[in-house]
């Protein structure tokens, strides 16, 4: 094949740390990225050819970035499927995942829905629209269980935990609070509840999905502390026959989606069984560490698969963690990071800087991993990835 100069322009909506990264894997590969985003300056303007300033879900601008796009993608679920849709069609530009997938993945409770219908395990959900649905759907399920907002929630946001039966209207009363398009006076349809899942661990998989084509990276160890993934490892510190569990789920979900990409699929472990929790369709922190870790990172397999490119080996380079690097400031301010030279002084460590002007209180700044020797002891590495997060600060 000759690649023609300049390369094929992959348009995504959304310039975040996931645009910033995507836009790093692509130029190698000839293709050159532009972005939208509320923000004028966003993480990832440093990296892509351009950045266009609009909301996620402006038509206009999502029409502007078709127009100097051949495919279009997009880097966060706030992206509107009917804009793109419509865009896509009267351009002619494609958008991969499919419209339809985003519209799937969007609402956890059709998104469970359609997975429970296709055979995927999931945990015992209900649909909750009141404070007494959310109260009988708990003594059906059992105490403690996890209330979600069906549309807008991330990083541990528009995630409620009801721990007894004394818990359950201010549970609902925040859920309706935070989730996307719900108000006090009108709550229905914005929320689910699910069972509560006696996990051993949560792990994940970067499922692929090309022309014709399925994979997924190796499974990874996910490491959460207040709803947010703090550290991770791979290969999960789990047995051969969980690892293949996990596979085989994974690529269950990619036959309910459509569209090609990177897909983040976040699962529960319990003995020999295995959950699904959630999907993101598009490249996603668990998989951050392939970019050391393996021979193609999920970006550049992103990247491959939304522009047609046949998709490249999920092979695994050597064990590997990753710690991520979280605001700790208690009040939002101008974003200074000290700390970090023991990163740079650590062998086979790698910063990755998401270049965000303000921090707050658990805001993803970055991330370091740790790439392990061939029979490193995952213990070891985990403990030591978390050292080296451990050691930087946004304090001023």
């Amino acid at each position: 094949m000759t690649l023609s100069t300049p390369g094929p322009t992959l348009g995504v909506v959304g310039g975040g740390q996931l645009g910033r990264m995507l836009a790093e894997a692509a130029a190698p590969l000839g293709i050159e990225v532009v972005v939208t985003d509320p923000t004028p300056d966003p993480p990832a303007g440093p990296v892509a050819r351009d950045a266009l300033t609009g909301d996620f879900d402006d038509e206009a601008t999502i029409r502007g970035l078709a127009e100097r796009s051949d495919y279009l993608t997009f880097e966060i679920e706030l992206a509107d499927p009917d804009a793109l849709e419509r865009v896509s069609e009267e351009t002619g530009t494609p958008v991969h995942p499919k419209p339809d997938t985003l519209r799937l993945i969007q609402d956890k409770l059709v998104q469970k829905r359609e997975l429970a219908e296709a055979g995927v395990p999931v945990p015992e959900f209900r649909r909750v629209d009141s404070e007494a649905d959310l109260r009988g759907a708990c003594e059906e399920l059992g105490y403690p269980a996890m209330v979600k907002a069906r549309r807008g929630g991330y990083d541990g946001r528009g995630n409620v935990p009801v721990e007894s039966p004394d818990d359950v209207a201010e549970a609902f009363a925040e859920i309706v609070d935070t989730a996307q398009g719900a108000t006090p006076e009108d709550p229905e349809g914005v929320a689910m509840v699910e069972e509560m899942v006696d996990f051993d661990r949560e792990v994940a998989i970067m499922g692929c999905l090309g022309d014709g084509k399925q994979d997924a990276f190796p499974v990874t160890e996910t490491i959460h502390r207040e709803e947010i993934l703090r550290e991770m490892v791979a290969p999960a510190r789990v047995g051969e026959a969980v690892r293949e569990r996990a596979r085989e789920v994974a690529l269950d979900v990619l036959d309910v989606v459509e569209g090609r990409g990177v897909y983040g699929i976040e699962l529960f472990q319990h003995g020999d069984e295995v959950l699904l929790n959630e999907i993101a369709p598009r490249p996603h922190n668990s998989g951050h560490w392939t970019i050391e870790g393996c021979h193609t990172s999920q970006f550049e397999q992103h990247a491959r698969a939304v522009t047609g490119r046949p998709l490249g080996t999920t092979e695994q380079r050597a064990p590997t963690a990753l710690a991520n690097l979280l605001g700790d400031v208690a009040e939002r301010q101008e974003a200074t990071m000290s700390g970090e030279q023991a990163i740079f002084e650590a062998d086979r460590a790698h910063l990755h800087w998401y270049g965000k002007r303000e921090v707050y209180r658990l805001r993803k700044m970055g991330h370091v991993t740790l790439v392990g020797e061939p029979d490193a002891d995952r213990d070891e590495l985990v403990e030591a990835v978390g050292a080296l997060r451990d050691g930087t600060t946004f304090q001023n």
